[in-house]
Order: C-alpha cells, then sequence, then structure tokens
C-alpha cells in the first residue's frame, strides 16, 4: 500500500495517481478482487470507514464545497484496473461550468 494516507486493516486510502481535482483519494481493500460485488461484508465496511476518515481529512486540507464518491465495476462501466477502487473526489463551486446531474452527465453525453 505504497503512499497511502489512511489505513485499517482491510483497505487503504492514497491519493489518485491522475486527480480531477485537488485531494482526490481512492480507497483500495489489500485483497485484490476485481468487482465491488465479490468483497467481503467486512471489506466493504471497512472502505466505508475510511472513506469517512478520508472525507475529514480531506475537508480539514482542501475545504472542499462537496464530493463525488464512485466506483466503476466492470469494463463497460469504464474500470480500467480490475482491482476494486472507490473515488473520493472532492468538488469546488465552479470546478465545472455547471454541476448539473452529477455524475449522470458522464452518460448524458450520449444523447
Amino acid at each position: 500500500a505504497g503512499g497511502a494516507i489512511l489505513r485499517n486493516s482491510l483497505a487503504y486510502v492514497r491519493y489518485d495517481n491522475y486527480p480531477l481535482g485537488p485531494g482526490h483519494v481512492m480507497v483500495i481493500p489489500f485483497r485484490h478482487v476485481a468487482n465491488y460485488f465479490d468483497m467481503t461484508t467486512e471489506e466493504k465496511h471497512a472502505m466505508v470507514e475510511l472513506l469517512d476518515q478520508a472525507k475529514a481529512l480531506i475537508d480539514r486540507e482542501y475545504k472542499p464545497d462537496a464530493y463525488n464518491i464512485g466506483a466503476n465495476i466492470g469494463a463497460a462501466a469504464g474500470q480500467s484496473r480490475m482491482h476494486v477502487h472507490v473515488h473520493l473526489i472532492p468538488r469546488f463551486k465552479g470546478d465545472v461550468d455547471n454541476p448539473s446531474g452529477g455524475i449522470r452527465c458522464v452518460l448524458a453525453k450520449k444523447k
């Protein structure tokens, strides 16, 4: 877990190598598993604990206005690394012209 900024017994948090903005982190289980739904209940709980801890850390360090949480599950959803990871993306007023629709904007381009 190189570069881990937070950890517990089942998962860790690190900054994203290709951040979408300041403070963008990923929560990753230690066990190699490709699909979020194949994780154990304990692993999912450990990741949620770390999401909360990461949010508190990012709140202190970056003071964002909002957040997006996301996971790509499967190649058709854009998953390029077949190891579960959940993104916590701090958002700031003005970081995009119109944030309406949030993550739905990914699919909205097809309309």
